[in-house]
């Protein structure tokens, strides 16, 4: 979805491609438990694993991947509907074998035709080993250090990654999770941040609590 707000553009496709029943991170670990590849619970899921608790309500569930292992997507959902994010905002059937292109983020999936929307799958780019953000390619960091691993063993995307993607237009719910998260970062994962944000963004409202 490049720079857009992933949450805005679920809010315009949900009308038109029906309704969202999103599944639990552990069904979605079931599902994706023989992929040969990454993958990191996203979104508010990612911060409620982090924290150790439940926060708030959540609409959907995301995902996020690596772009070269998109076509273990269709071997882990054999049954499924896959729908890409092609243009954003609008959703086309994703059909295996295809390879997605770079302005391609998202990936709605659902069990069948006349079944809610389970979970979506974002898909972040790698270079040499790096992850590099899809907002930002000069935000990157080594692959090996953007996941962490939940006491039920859900791997979930670091926590201040997760926050710099809702840093850019935060809402109530980003703020929300900001807060809940901040206690629970390291000192480390502060500095990173906040230089992710400088970076990215500029002046910035966390600045400030992310130094306290």
């Amino acid at each position: 979805m490049g720079p857009q707000d992933e949450c805005d553009v679920t809010k315009s496709i949900v009308a038109p491609y029906g309704r969202w029943e999103p599944l639990t991170p552990a069904r979605i670990a079931s599902l994706f438990a023989a992929m040969p590849c990454s993958w990191w619970i996203a979104g508010g899921y990612a911060i409620e694993l982090a924290v150790g608790h439940h926060i708030r309500q959540h609409g959907d569930i995301d995902v996020m991947m690596l772009r070269p292992d998109q076509r273990h997507l269709h071997d882990a959902l054999p049954d499924w509907e896959c729908w890409a994010a092609d243009p954003p905002g609008v959703l086309r059937p994703w059909e295996p074998g295809e390879t997605l292109p770079p302005s391609v983020h998202d990936i709605w999936c659902r069990p069948g035709p006349d079944r809610p929307w389970g979970l979506q799958v974002m898909l972040d780019e790698t270079s040499d080993g790096q992850w590099v953000s899809r907002r930002d390619p000069g935000i990157r960091r080594p692959v090996a250090t953007i996941g962490r691993i939940s006491r039920d063993g859900i791997p979930y995307l670091a926590p201040e990654i997760q926050l710099f993607y809702k840093a850019r237009q935060p809402g109530p719910k980003d703020h929300t999770d900001f807060l809940a998260a901040l206690p629970s970062l390291s000192a480390s994962q502060r500095v990173w941040l906040s230089h992710a944000l400088s970076h990215s963004i500029g002046p910035h409202s966390w600045h400030d609590r992310l130094a306290s």
